[in-house]
């Protein structure tokens, strides 16, 4: 499976109110929280490849999954072979990939809200000691062009400009790395 992700800086409240406009329907409202690690084995950075512990709360309850995510596949999008699943104790994840030899580089923040928009995911993510930012994202099991392209035309429904994608991580951010 891969995720197609275009994801541009934006004022979140502006995007809201468009998408209040175009009838778009808010299906999840999240607090996550990545913590992302470095592997014994090899540089992730320079693999480009990510390793996460998430916590994600929602209406006071907390769940935790385990993530890994491949190398962008394009340069024309965020897009890249994912693998996750979910875990019963976040803390015990943790502690057992930090005995495996893991050892944690940072941990994100994010207040999301998600809404459904022709069949993509369009996340209004307000980033702590990053910013704000929109991310347009849908699977695929091998059509990335034609998603990507979709979400290009979500994105200008937003009133929002494709050629101002991140392509940069919000990790890559928070740790000032404009390379990743």
């Amino acid at each position: 499976m891969y995720e197609v992700e275009v994801k541009v800086p934006a004022d979140i409240k502006a995007v809201a109110d468009r998408l209040d406009e175009l009838g778009a329907v808010q299906v999840d409202t999240v607090i996550q929280e990545d913590t992302y690690y470095d592997a014994p084995h090899r540089d992730f950075a320079e693999t480009d490849e990510a390793f996460r512990v998430r916590r994600e709360t929602r209406k006071g309850e907390t769940t935790a999954k385990i993530t890994y995510k491949g190398p962008l596949l394009e340069a024309e999008s965020k897009s890249r072979e994912e693998f996750e699943t979910g875990v019963e104790d976040g803390d015990d994840i943790d502690a057992i990939v930090q005995y495996l030899g893991f050892e944690p580089a940072a941990t994100v923040r994010k207040n999301r809200r998600v809404y459904e928009v022709r069949g993509y995911h369009v996340t209004l993510d307000a980033v702590d000691d990053v910013g704000e930012f929109v991310e347009v994202e849908r699977e695929t099991d091998d059509e990335i062009e034609s998603v990507r392209e979709g979400a290009y035309e979500v994105l200008r429904d937003l009133d929002l400009d494709p050629n101002d994608q991140q392509r940069t991580s919000y990790l890559g951010m928070l740790l000032g790395d404009a390379s990743e």
